[in-house]
C-alpha cells in the first residue's frame, strides 16, 4: 500500500487509467482482457483509496458514475443546432424517390451514402469539455431537452474521459442512442416480477422510463448501452459522415460496427434487405435502417425542411404480423370523455414482446374491418412498436358471432354517450365520470402542466376511489383530509406531507401551464401558451367569443369551439373559481404588451444580434406568435444571414420580410 501522498496519488491515477481501459475494452470493443473478479478488485481498491483520501477525487473517476442525490426536476438544455427528426419511408420506391430528390438538388455531383442500423432506443446529446464528460440531455422536442447528466454517467459504454481529445477544440458534442439489449431487459423484468412490480412492455419503453428516473443509483441498477452516430466539433475539419464515425471511434466512443458506406442507393437498399431478414440475430432491437448522404458539403447544400434534414431518411422495416383470437372488445374512457374500443386478444408473441391488447381506434374502424368477438384476426406492429389489429379472417369465423355495436351508455358511470358532429369518437356526457376524473387529475398533475410530484396514477386512483378528489380544485383542499391521507395504503405522515407540499408549490405555476393543465380538448402546451399571451387573464378568456379566438393564427375553428364550450360549462366555472381562491395563477405574471398582438412570424437565417430562441421569446413577450414554417397565414418573415428556403417561399407567397432592425422598430 503506498504510504506517501505522492505515491497514493500516483496509485489512484494508475487505477483510474487501468479501469478506464478495461471499460473501453469490455463495453466498446467487446474484448475483455481480465475476469470480472480482477476488475472488481481494482474498483474496490480505487473506491477505498478515494474514500480515505478525498483530496484526490476527480469527476472523471470510474467511481463517480453513480453520483449525485435524487433530484426533483431536470433542468432544461437548449440544443444548438437542434436535434432533427428523420422522415420515414416504408418501401423501396420511397427510398429511391429520396435518392432522386437528392440527385436533383445536387445537380451534376453524384452522392454517396452511409447506411446505419436504426436502433429502437432514446436519442441523447452528450457534451465533453476539454475531453471530460460535462453534460448529457434528452432530445426533448428537438430544440429543448432535459439535463439527465447523472443518469447518462451510469452508462459504462459512455466514457467519462475521451481517449484522444483533439487539440484546439474545447467543446465536443456527441449524439447517439441509449438502448437496452434484450438479455439485460429480460433480466431486469425478471427482477421486477420477482419483487411484485409491473414488468416493462419492451426495451425501448424500459429505456425511456429509466432515463426519466430522478435517482441515479436506481438508473445504475438497470443496464443500458450507448451507440454514437453524430459528432459536432467546431474547429475540426472532417469532410464526411463516414470519417466522423471513425473520429468518434478514435475518441473511445462506441460506434456500431454494422455500418456500411454505399456508393449507390442500390447498395443501401441491399443493406436494408439484409438486416430486415437478420434483425432477430442482433442482441438489441432495430426498426429500420438510416440512410445519410455522406459528404458534409452535400448535406449543407441539401439543407433541411421543417424539422427534418433533406440529406437523411429512415428506411423502416415492414410491420411484423401474426394471427390470434379476438377474445373481447372493451371500452376505455379517457380524461376528455372520449370512449376508445380496445381489443382483448389471446396473447401472441410478436416482434420480441407478448401482445394481449391493441387499440381499435373507434367504432368506424371496427365496422370497416367487420371485427367480431371470436374472430381470428391479424395483429401487426406499426413501426415495430405499437400493436394494432389490421384485419379479420372471415373464413375462420365461428358461427353465431354478432357485429359490434356501440352501447348507449358509458361503461364506467352509466351516463349517456354521444357522438359530436363530424367526430370519430363517442364521448361520455358526465364530466364527473370517475374515469374522466382520474384522467383529468393525472393530466393536471403531469410534469408539463402543474408538475405535482408524487401524484401519480396509483395515488390518483386511491384519491378518486375514496371520493377525496372529484376535480382539480379538490386537490387544494386535501389538507382538510390529512388523516385520510395518512391512512392510505403504504402511506404515513411523511408521504402525506410531501404530497401536500407539492400541491401547495404547484399553485405558483405560470398561467399558461394552468391553462394546459385544465385539459381543454385540443389545447396542448403550445396553444395554451398562445392563449395566455393573447388573453392574459382567465376572465378575458372566459368571455372570449369563438370569432375572437379564431382571429389568432394558431387557433382554428375546432380549438376555438372547444375553448368556448369548456368555459360555458358551469361545473368548469365553479372549479376555476375554487382554483383562484386556492391561489392558483389565473393571470399572466406581467401583462403582455400588445405591439405584435395577433401577428404571426417566421424566423429564418442568423440574426446579427439575437439568437433564434431570444427572438422567439421577444415576439411572444409582445403578443405575437412564432410559426414553424411559412404559409399563407404568416404575417412576417424575419430574415437573417444565410436564409434558406423559407425566404424563397415567403417571396413566392408575397409575405412581407423584415430585417432584424425593421422587426425591432415594430416593437419600439
Amino acid at each position: 500500500m503506498p504510504d506517501t501522498p505522492a505515491a497514493i496519488e500516483r496509485r489512484i491515477t494508475a487505477l483510474r487509467g487501468e479501469i478506464h481501459e478495461h471499460d473501453y475494452r469490455y463495453y466498446v470493443l467487446a474484448e475483455p482482457t481480465i475476469p470480472d473478479e480482477e476488475y472488481d478488485a481494482l474498483m474496490h481498491e480505487l473506491q477505498d483509496l478515494e474514500r480515505r483520501y478525498p483530496q484526490f477525487q476527480a469527476p472523471d473517476s470510474p467511481t463517480q458514475r453513480v453520483g449525485g442525490q435524487p433530484t426533483r426536476t431536470f433542468p432544461t438544455v437548449t440544443h444548438t443546432p437542434p436535434m432533427l427528426s428523420l422522415s420515414n419511408s416504408y418501401s423501396e420506391e420511397e427510398i429511391r424517390d429520396f435518392d432522386r430528390r437528392v440527385r436533383s438538388l445536387l445537380g451534376t455531383e453524384a452522392p454517396s451514402y452511409v447506411a446505419e442500423l436504426k436502433f429502437d432506443g432514446i436519442a441523447v446529446a452528450v457534451r465533453y469539455r476539454n475531453g471530460l464528460f460535462a453534460t448529457g440531455a434528452t432530445r426533448g422536442d428537438g430544440t429543448r431537452g432535459d439535463d439527465i447528466s447523472n443518469n447518462l454517467k451510469t452508462i459504462r459504454s459512455l466514457p467519462l474521459r475521451l481517449r484522444k481529445p483533439p487539440s484546439g477544440t474545447e467543446i465536443l458534442e456527441v449524439r447517439g442512442e441509449v438502448f437496452m439489449r434484450r438479455k439485460d431487459f429480460n433480466q431486469m423484468n425478471a427482477r421486477r416480477i420477482a419483487a411484485g412490480e409491473k414488468p416493462f412492455i419492451n426495451p425501448r419503453n424500459a429505456t425511456a422510463g429509466t432515463l426519466k428516473l430522478q435517482d441515479p443509483a436506481e438508473v445504475a441498477r438497470r443496464t443500458m448501452r450507448f451507440f454514437a452516430y453524430f459528432l459536432l466539433a467546431p474547429g475540426l475539419s472532417i469532410p464526411t459522415h463516414w470519417e466522423s464515425l471513425q473520429t468518434l471511434r478514435s475518441l473511445g466512443l462506441p460506434v456500431n460496427d454494422l455500418t456500411m458506406r454505399c456508393g449507390t442507393i442500390d447498395e443501401a437498399v441491399a443493406f436494408w434487405r439484409q438486416w430486415e431478414e437478420k434483425r432477430d440475430t442482433l442482441p438489441y432491437d432495430i426498426d429500420g435502417v438510416v440512410v445519410k448522404v455522406d459528404s458534409f458539403r452535400h448535406q449543407q447544400t441539401l439543407g433541411t425542411i421543417a424539422r427534418s434534414p433533406r440529406w437523411a431518411i429512415a428506411f423502416k422495416f415492414t410491420s411484423r404480423k401474426s394471427e390470434t383470437t379476438l377474445k373481447d372488445i372493451v371500452l376505455q374512457v379517457g380524461r376528455t370523455g372520449a370512449i376508445t374500443p380496445v381489443a382483448e386478444l389471446e396473447p401472441v408473441f410478436l416482434g420480441g414482446t407478448t401482445v394481449s391488447r391493441a387499440t381499435l381506434h373507434n367504432v368506424d374502424y371496427i365496422q370497416e374491418l367487420d371485427l367480431r368477438v371470436g374472430d381470428t384476426v391479424v395483429v401487426e406492429k406499426g413501426g415495430d412498436v405499437i400493436p394494432k389489429v389490421s384485419a379479420s379472417i372471415p373464413d375462420r369465423r365461428p358461427r353465431g358471432t354478432q357485429p359490434f355495436s356501440m352501447p348507449s351508455h358509458c361503461p364506467v358511470c352509466g351516463s349517456r354517450i354521444y357522438r359530436g358532429e363530424e367526430e370519430a369518437n363517442y364521448y361520455c356526457e358526465n364530466s364527473e365520470c370517475p374515469a374522466q376524473v382520474r384522467g383529468r387529475i393525472e393530466h393536471f398533475a403531469h410534469r408539463g402542466a402543474m408538475d405535482i410530484e408524487g401524484l401519480g396514477e396509483a395515488v390518483v386512483e386511491q384519491l378518486v376511489t375514496l371520493g377525496l378528489v372529484r376535480n382539480a380544485a379538490d386537490l387544494y383542499t386535501l389538507h382538510q383530509h390529512r388523516s385520510a391521507l395518512v391512512n392510505l395504503e403504504r402511506w404515513g405522515e411523511r408521504s402525506a406531507q410531501n404530497l401536500l407540499d407539492a400541491i401547495a408549490k404547484s399553485s405558483t405555476r405560470p398561467f399558461h401551464r394552468v391553462l394546459f393543465a385544465l385539459g381543454i380538448r385540443h389545447v396542448g402546451a403550445g396553444v395554451a401558451r398562445v392563449l395566455a399571451s393573447q388573453f392574459p387573464a382567465i376572465e378575458l378568456l372566459q368571455t372570449a367569443r369563438q370569432e375572437d379566438l379564431e382571429l389568432i393564427n394558431t387557433v382554428g375553428p375546432r380549438i376555438a369551439a372547444s375553448v368556448v364550450h369548456f368555459f360555458a360549462d358551469q361545473h368548469n366555472r365553479r372549479m376555476l373559481k375554487r382554483l383562484a381562491q386556492a391561489g392558483v395563477s389565473m393571470a399572466a405574471a406581467t401583462p403582455v404588451r400588445g405591439a405584435l398582438r395577433g401577428k404571426s412570424f417566421v424566423l429564418t437565417g442568423t440574426l446579427p444580434t439575437y439568437t433564434r430562441e431570444e427572438a422567439k421569446r421577444l415576439i411572444e413577450q409582445h403578443g405575437g406568435t412564432v410559426a414553424p414554417g411559412v404559409s399563407k397565414s404568416v404575417d412576417y418573415v424575419v430574415v437573417g444571414e444565410d436564409a434558406g428556403t423559407k425566404l424563397a417561399k415567403a417571396r413566392k407567397l408575397g409575405i412581407q420580410t423584415l430585417s432584424e432592425n425593421e422587426f425591432l422598430s415594430m416593437i419600439r
